[in-house]
């Protein structure tokens, strides 16, 4: 295959590890100058953010984009809460993901769960929400999907609706959890420094 597969690309980023208050943070720098940035859980390997950044057209650092995990908010920072996020009545979309699936949360949706549908564009190659009373419309894509280049099924997306979030999941095929499954392996590997003390680089 003329393209490296995803998996290829991550084992062959510069990678540094981290180990810090029970997360293990990995950060990568790909061939073509992007960075990405994620941090699991230590004891489950359950990944707990996802930033992506790329230089901008000064060839400084851009920002960090974030893909999974809470998304930052430029005045609150690290500071930003449940309680804070609650006061404002905009929709907040997130993703969390767990071990098994993709899960994406949008809170401050107060309609009754009847009201939404979420569907699969496989054209488009993104999910669909929409409601009924028209309050509320989105399209987003799971770039997971993407990078594997594995098809959209509608059969392994499902959501629910409580404490005014929806919740939706889409089922993780048996191909990215095989591949995760040899990442986790290749990152325990990598010998990590600990809350910061050096940069530890391996291959």
């Amino acid at each position: 295959m003329a393209v490296p597969s995803w998996l290829e690309r991550l084992r062959a980023a510069g990678k540094t590890a981290l180990v810090q208050d029970g997360k293990r943070k990995i950060h990568y720098l790909f061939e073509d100058g992007k960075e990405m940035a994620e941090e699991y859980d230590m004891k489950t390997s359950q990944l707990l953010s996802r930033k992506w950044r790329e230089k901008n057209t000064l060839g400084g650092s851009g920002k960090w984009q974030v893909e999974v995990g809470e998304p930052t908010s430029p005045l609150l920072g690290a500071l930003e809460s449940e309680l804070i996020t609650e006061s404002s009545s905009n929709p907040v979309f997130m993703r969390k993901d767990t071990l098994s699936s993709f899960q994406w949360r949008i809170r401050n949706l107060p309609y009754p769960k009847e009201v939404y549908s979420v569907s699969v564009e496989k054209e488009q190659h993104c999910c669909v929400i929409q409601t009924t009373n028209k309050k509320y419309y989105k399209k987003f894509s799971i770039p997971d999907l993407d990078r594997y280049q594995l098809p959209l099924d509608a059969a392994a997306l499902s959501f629910t609706h409580a404490n005014n979030t929806l919740i939706i999941t889409y089922q993780k095929p048996k191909e990215i959890l095989a591949a995760e499954e040899q990442l986790q392996k290749e990152l325990k590997k990598i010998k990590a420094a600990n809350n910061g003390d050096g940069d530890c680089k391996t291959q």
